[in-house]
């Protein structure tokens, strides 16, 4: 991610991007199969990340981990940083989307003066 995007992004999305990425890396370590795959794309408004590995089971539910527990925080985190995530059917292919900071093409708009 740092030498894909580093003069690409914002540094503090950066942080937030790696630190996804590493704990999804990290769950298809742990409780995928096979290759693990990364797939990333940027444009103006978004980053959007994929991590897949050949896995076809994938627990959807987040599990809150109590303070003391060690292990579990990853979804936590994905949860908690990201625009959006979700699950891709089939292999198991979990996603992120982190917005960037910026006018939208709606905001756009909204300034033009009324004709």
């Amino acid at each position: 991610m740092r030498s894909w995007c580093t003069d690409r992004i914002e540094a503090d999305l950066l942080t937030d991007a790696e630190l996804l990425v590493s704990e999804l890396a990290a769950n298809a370590i742990v409780h995928g199969q096979g290759q693990i795959v990364l797939r990333a794309r940027l444009d103006e408004e978004r980053l959007l990340v994929g991590v897949i590995d050949e896995g076809c089971d994938f627990e959807r539910d987040l599990r809150r981990a109590g303070f003391q527990q060690v292990a579990g925080w990853g979804l936590c985190f994905v949860e908690d940083l990201s625009t959006r995530w979700g699950i891709h059917e089939g292999p198991t292919h979990v996603w992120f989307e982190l917005e960037r900071r910026g006018p939208r093409l709606g905001d756009r708009y909204r300034h033009l003066p009324a004709e």
